[in-house]
């Protein structure tokens, strides 16, 4: 079998609270919510989001809509385990402290600048700025369960 049309769909992010979670996924990074979905068995909640502009495109809910969603590029997947944002202690690891295993995931922007003001307003926390370091073009955020985002402006890209 060829890889030819293997497409990269998403990937997976467990979150401790989906209300705090979709909302910045869907408020400040700008995706929307295509589907939820409730494992009663295994006491988890799947959630499903794509860019805003790209969910335009999409058939309504049904089949349709869930063929459509297995064929995009790019859609995130937030995992919810039932309960666990009633512990406070509770938290999971974002593979950037020791042992590092999982990085980040990326989100292209049409204005760095822009983007950076608007999560300033947001009180997003970064964990690297534009004008920080050696790589001078991108920034670095954490959502709220701390994994980090890199935000960069394809435009600015050069160094390839």
């Amino acid at each position: 079998m060829s890889a030819q049309r293997y497409v990269f769909n998403h990937s997976m992010l467990r979150v401790k609270d989906p209300d705090v979670s979709l909302d910045f996924y869907e408020r400040v990074m700008g995706m929307k919510l295509m589907h939820r979905l409730d494992i009663e068995q295994g006491e988890f909640t799947l959630f499903f989001l794509v860019d805003a502009q790209l969910a335009e495109q999409a058939p309504p809910e049904g089949p349709e809509r869930a063929n459509w969603l297995f064929s995009q590029r790019g859609v995130l997947e937030l995992t919810h385990n039932w309960g666990t944002e009633n512990d406070p202690d509770f938290a999971y690891h974002d593979g950037n402290a020791q042992p590092q295993g999982f990085g980040h995931i990326c989100i292209s922007v049409p204005d760095l600048e822009r983007a950076v003001v608007a999560f300033d307003e947001e009180g997003v926390s970064f964990v690297k700025r534009p004008e920080d370091g050696m790589m001078r073009n991108i920034a670095f955020i954490r959502d709220p369960d701390g994994y980090w985002i890199e935000i960069l402006q394809a435009d600015r890209m050069t160094v390839f």
